[in-house]
């Protein structure tokens, strides 16, 4: 799979498939290896005699002064490694190296080692080297999976990149209490595309016995009443003491307002993701993250990497739920048993019993007896008339249990309304099971809360439940026709992250034509959010199209359907064509008709005189397609402009016309084009033009271009100023879809 945003070929990333993208530099030989994860092959780097060995990318590759880039790649030996981006001016002479720490200890077990820093003054060029320092010659050590590019950020994540990973150095964090900060690269298997995490870790050494803590540096802006979630990785020095998390909130003047803190329940030494989730609270300015430990002991070493601060996912878009009741990763989320003998706890330990992050919420019931369980109260928005749907996980992990499911409302003053319930039901047994109810809000509900009556069926009872949801329950699918975007807007809801989608587009004549997305066409494409908003921009003008829905688990076993339509784009005035670019919609332009085309099939023959016959002897090959000459006005300066963006790009573009007009929806190849004048008066703002038209068939690999869930805030935390945002991007669509001048 080929890294986001690399710079590297893939055949120098994945070294598949071959080592044409290294050669040695220092003291080794390469070859070819086997048992890579980003496919099959390696770079096996071995040495010539004792000592350290280099390699290094046979390329350089454009950098800019000033801008941090990063470096990784998985590595495996039996001597510990560093990985380093080396420098070069514009002639290719070496101004420095950037290097890695050396890893703390061996592995032959793939680990990431990584680097990060800004490109020095006069470098126009950059280099990864890989390094290892063998104790013999013949020694291999084993390279892959390699990255050179910007500086990897989590989207949406409000902080900076060095202070999410340490990459660079250790100033993102400073000591609070009783502590030293430093970094170091343990020898750690990550996931083979888990690009945000590995290498350089921050070090939390204890000075003294007793509590420590280290605070961010940074103080992201946020905004009043809303939900941010922040996490870490976390490794503890024993599982028995106790490591958090804290996000802390300030006023403008800096005061702190509020501290809530997420404890990791950690079940062994290793790296582990704590969560914590507040609400920021009225008169709030700004956030930063806390870490440490309680009752340490002098010289324990606590490690972290990979922290982000971001606004609160929801487990269904439009509930209602906080993220801390939703998914229980700091506490209880304020559920609590307002009658009968039951408990509640978060699960322990952490990664035991999860659906969503790596903790639920714990029912226990000693007794054979009925108990109550209700959420805290959550303000509806809107509230009154709507069918509300509730939504929970539940797992019974010891005896049984029967429960009614409901919904409890309350009004502006916090007066219990009503409960609407349904009969009650025996919990299913046996892994995890989704459980709903759906209610109807009454007059005056302002506030509601999920109510569950509980009933124990033996002693030593226990239920699990996670991701709780309360949102309006709107259709599953539905379309809607954009006629100035000639798109059709096509929303699912309530889908199941992790499984697989198809959409079809579906015409008049039943033909079935697979609906474009991001990453192509959406073929068993994996579903990333439980609301996805697809727009069609490929749909016919004027006719009516439906969309049929097909849901798979992520084993490819078909789970469910779904259909949404008819729908019908208005074709508008028929003197007009759309000329759209797949790829990038932003690029489509309506253009006024001149003439349509008068089309020619080529084909290739060779006609042979035999002699002896009359006739002769022609071979020929499979007729093409259509040729011709579509000719366009554009009537001022803006569409003359808007059109030539379409056509830089040389892609594949979709000519539609409205019905009536005797030609199809069509994809085409434009080749070269003319440009004229209507007249030779000079402020004519009409031209006419000439657009050469060959059929191409339907690009199925073209993804609709995008950069999913970047914000405004993925740009404050990556640039220091304006001026360094507008060198980075040549234009405004650059900075939408986050593609940096070369």
């Amino acid at each position: 799979m080929a890294i986001p945003g690399n710079l590297l070929s893939s055949t120098t990333e994945a070294v598949d498939p071959n080592t044409s993208g290294w050669t040695a530099k220092l003291n080794c030989t390469i070859s070819l290896g086997s048992g890579g994860r980003n496919g099959d092959g390696c770079l096996t780097v071995r040495s010539v005699a004792a000592g350290e060995m280099q390699a290094r990318t046979v390329s350089s590759y454009a950098v800019t002064p000033g801008v941090v880039y990063e470096a990784f790649a998985d590595t495996s030996g039996t001597v510990a490694e560093r990985i380093g981006i080396r420098w070069l001016t514009a002639t290719g002479a070496e101004i420095s190296v950037t290097w890695s720490l050396t890893t703390a200890a061996a592995s032959a077990a793939w680990h990431r080692v990584s680097v990060a820093g800004a490109a020095p003054v006069g470098a126009a060029r950059a280099q990864v080297l890989l390094s290892s320092t063998p104790a013999a010659g013949a020694v291999p050590h084993f390279w892959e999976n390699v990255y050179l590019g910007y500086a990897r950020h989590t989207t949406g994540n409000l902080l900076t990149a060095n202070s999410e990973t340490s990459e660079v150095d250790a100033s993102g964090w400073g000591v609070e209490t009783n502590a030293t900060l430093g970094r170091t690269v343990p020898a750690i298997t990550w996931a083979v595309d888990a690009y945000q995490v590995g290498g350089h870790m921050l070090t939390v050494t204890a000075v003294a016995n007793g509590n420590v803590a280290i605070l961010g540096t940074e103080r992201p802006v946020v905004t009043p009443g809303i939900e941010y979630l922040a996490y870490t990785y976390l490794s503890p020095p024993t599982a028995a003491i106790t490591t958090w998390i804290e996000l802390r909130f300030y006023d403008a003047g800096g005061t702190q307002l509020s501290a809530t803190r997420g404890s990791l329940a950690a079940p062994s030494t290793g790296y582990f993701r704590q969560r914590v989730s507040a609400v920021a609270p009225a008169g709030a300015a700004s956030c930063a993250v806390a870490a440490g430990m309680d009752s340490a002991t002098t010289g324990q070493v606590m490690r972290l990497d990979n922290t982000v601060v971001t606004v609160a996912p929801k487990a269904r878009a439009g509930s209602i739920t906080t993220y801390e009741a939703s998914s229980l990763e700091q506490g209880v989320g304020g559920w609590s048993i307002t009658s009968g003998a039951a408990t509640v706890a978060r699960s322990t330990p952490w990664g035991a019993y999860a659906v969503d992050g790596n903790y639920s919420l714990t029912i226990s019931s000693a007794t054979a007896t009925t108990s109550t369980l209700r959420s805290a109260r959550f303000p509806l928005t809107p509230g009154a008339g709507l069918n509300w749907r509730a939504e929970w996980a539940s797992q019974v992990t010891a005896g049984g249990w029967t429960a009614t499911r409901g919904v409890r409302w309350y009004d502006a003053a916090n007066n219990s309304i009503s409960l609407d319930a349904t009969t009650s039901a025996t919990v299913p047994t046996s892994g995890w099971w989704m459980l709903t109810t759906d209610v109807v809000a009454p007059a005056n509900a302002t506030q509601a809360a999920i109510e569950w009556t509980l009933t124990a069926t033996s002693t030593s009872s226990v239920l699990r439940m996670d991701v709780a949801s309360l949102w309006p329950a709107l259709p599953l699918a539905v379309t809607a026709a954009n006629p100035d975007t000639a798109s059709v807007t096509l929303t699912l809801r309530e889908l199941t992250v992790s499984y697989l989608l198809t959409v079809y587009r579906i015409g008049q004549d039943g033909a079935r034509t697979l609906v474009r997305g991001p990453s192509g066409l959406f073929d068993k494409a994996t579903i990333g959010s439980d609301l996805m908003v697809i727009e069609d921009y490929e749909a016919p003008l004027g006719v009516p199209v439906t969309y049929a829905v097909e849901i798979y688990t992520a084993a490819g076993v078909l789970s469910n359907t779904r259909s949404a339509g008819p729908v019908t784009i208005d074709a508008g005035d028929p003197n007009e064509a759309w000329l759209k670019d797949p790829g990038q919609p932003q690029r489509n332009l309506k253009v006024l008709v001149e003439r349509a085309p008068d089309w020619s099939r080529p084909i290739q023959q060779s006609a042979y005189q035999v002699k002896g016959r009359r006739n002769a002897v022609v071979l020929s090959g499979l007729r093409g397609g259509l040729e011709g000459d579509l000719s366009v006005w554009t009537r001022d300066d803006d569409e003359r402009a808007a059109l030539h963006w379409l056509l830089d790009t040389g892609d594949v573009l979709l000519w539609q016309a409205a019905p009536g007009m005797g030609v199809a929806d069509m994809y085409v190849n434009v080749g070269s084009v003319d440009e004229a004048r209507v007249s030779g008066y000079a402020p004519e703002l009409w031209r006419t033009w000439k657009l050469p038209l060959t059929q191409a068939d339907m690009p199925t690999a073209t993804g609709v271009g995008g950069s999913a869930g970047r914000t405004w805030q993925d740009v404050l935390s990556s640039f220091a100023t304006g001026t360094d945002v507008l060198a980075a991007y040549e234009t405004g669509e650059d900075l939408l879809l986050d593609q940096r001048r070369g």
